[in-house]
């Protein structure tokens, strides 16, 4: 068996910014992907995820039933039978590894699913996200539900509010565009929970928390107006105004190594970085008004184009 295939998804604009209700701005990103499969010879790979969907079966039993229910009978069988994820998105990446796991299992398993075909209103998409938040707990100990959402739907998200959530549509790309967001691999795995834990600690700073609403979500809401409304011109002055704040503000979230390459790219105008995701680790993203400028900056590493200007 092989089931449908569920995509990455990159968090344009929001990472932490959401947790306090900025907007942001998620897509998806076909480059990598996963799905639900059996095979004769199970690899030791497959066989740990094989384990691990064991575990989430336990869990997904705990669940509130009246948020959501699953055809146990069939998904254990299929788990017993060794059922695993095969996927080619890394993990500890930022771009939605477990998300994507999430929402093959409530398209194959859930009774009574909300179907991507179906009109998708707001209080349907705020009970899909709700679900899915419910069912990523399990690998992150809290989700938002949007990294499911998102590979699910398979649509651009916008994120106005916590409560306020809509399917969008954004400016075609140029192919032949100079500029460029690309994904920069740090080389090093991020983990999710002891990050968003440092960001918590510094929430109960009163000068975080200002800063966090006075420039960080301001900027970031600016960021995504300007990316939907495709005005490129201050889209990238607000995304160096991001890029400055988190330098200053998000150290901990950046890994080392790259501290100088941020400061470079905001003194050269070549790029601008940003978290991509909670940090600490995987990809960073990169925002450029030439992308044969930003290559050749960071020539040293591995970029990879999601979207041309």
């Amino acid at each position: 068996m092989k089931g449908p295939l569920f995509y990455s998804k990159i968090l344009l604009f929001g990472e932490y910014g959401i947790i306090k209700d900025s907007k942001g701005l998620s897509i998806p990103y076909n480059f990598y992907n996963g799905a639900l499969k059996v095979d004769e010879n199970p690899s030791t790979e497959a066989i740990k995820s094989n384990d691990s969907l064991k575990r989430f079966v336990t869990y997904l039993k705990d669940l509130d039933k009246d948020l959501v229910t699953f055809n146990f009978s069939e998904l254990e069988k299929d788990v017993e039978s060794g059922m695993y994820f095969d996927s080619s998105i890394p993990q500890g990446y930022g771009v939605g590894s477990s998300g994507a796991l999430v929402a093959a299992i409530y398209d194959k398993y859930a009774t009574d699913k909300i179907t991507v075909l179906e009109n998708l209103t707001r209080e349907k998409l705020l009970r899909l996200k709700e679900i899915f938040s419910a069912m990523e707990s399990f690998f992150h100990g809290k989700s938002s539900g949007l990294d499911p959402l998102n590979s699910y739907l398979s649509l651009p998200i916008l994120i106005n509010s916590k409560d306020n959530i809509e399917a969008t549509g954004i400016p075609s790309q140029k192919t032949d565009g100079k500029g460029a967001v690309f994904l920069l691999d740090s080389g090093s795995v991020g983990e999710t929970a002891p990050m968003v834990s440092i960001f918590m600690e510094n929430m109960k700073n009163e000068g975080f928390r200002s800063m966090l609403k006075d420039q960080f979500i301001k900027h970031t809401d600016a960021c995504v107006d300007d990316f939907l409304k495709g005005d490129i011109k201050s889209l990238f002055k607000n995304t160096k105004q991001l890029s400055k704040i988190v330098l200053n503000n998000f150290k901990p979230m950046i890994p080392a190594q790259f501290h100088e390459l941020w400061k470079n790219g905001l003194e050269t105008n070549d790029y601008y970085l940003k978290l991509c995701g909670s940090g600490g680790g995987g990809y960073i993203l990169g925002f450029t008004e030439n992308f044969d400028k930003a290559k050749e900056a960071l020539k040293a590493h591995k970029l990879e184009v999601v979207y041309n200007f």
